[in-house]
């Protein structure tokens, strides 16, 4: 995997972040650089760390499937990928996964209840949660690194900068223009993790 599509996996997997970082955004009063730092670094460390986990187990094993290590790759993207477009297409609103009722502003919230325009604190009650959902799919991600033999260090460094960045300007983007980008993200998100499957297997 070469340095241009370790670049495109990480804005792909970077896509789930930046929806839930819009979300943040609707709900401040005002987008300081501090609390979008705060939301690009929480999302950042999981998305680095979280596929570091799953190179590490899965390297236990990789040796033993190795004549089959481009077809679980292109497995494991296209099933993130295929998942983020067909969560794309569903109705706008927050879901309990990625924003708790009490982020939501001026959309839909799960459960009936009325928001009440109360600016998210960031506290790690609140955000760990979101971190930890949002880098779920980056630790089979870290599974696909294990059997394509990629350098791991580089890797997770990229995407856990990379997510970091592009939450911080999903802060801004949420403050500014509201959630009309969140589906398009998650389903560029999706086509890219597609795409890049297709091209490890091909």
């Amino acid at each position: 995997m070469n340095f241009t599509e370790l670049v495109l996996l990480a804005i792909g997997l970077s896509m789930d972040a930046f929806a839930v970082a819009i979300c943040l955004g609707l709900t401040m009063k005002r987008a300081a650089i501090g609390k979008s730092l705060t939301v690009g670094l929480y999302f950042g460390v999981f998305q680095a760390v979280m596929p570091l986990i799953g190179y590490m187990a899965a390297t236990r094993f990789a040796d033993s499937i190795m004549a089959y290590n481009r077809l679980i790759a292109f497995a494991l993207l296209c099933f993130i990928g295929g998942r983020m477009i067909v969560g794309s297409f569903k109705k706008e609103g927050c879901s309990d996964r990625e924003c708790p009722d009490e982020l939501c502003v001026d959309r839909e919230c799960p459960g009936g209840k009325k928001p009440d325009n109360k600016e998210s604190s960031l506290k790690p009650s609140q955000m760990l949660p979101l971190a930890l959902a949002t880098s779920i799919d980056a630790l089979a991600v870290g599974i696909s690194f294990a059997f394509l033999r990629v350098s791991i260090a580089p890797a997770v460094s990229l995407i856990g900068i990379t997510t970091l960045i592009i939450s911080m300007a999903g802060v801004g983007i949420g403050k500014i223009f509201g959630a009309k980008f969140k589906s398009k993200a998650e389903l560029a998100g999706g086509a890219i993790l597609i795409l890049i499957g297709l091209k490890i297997v091909l």
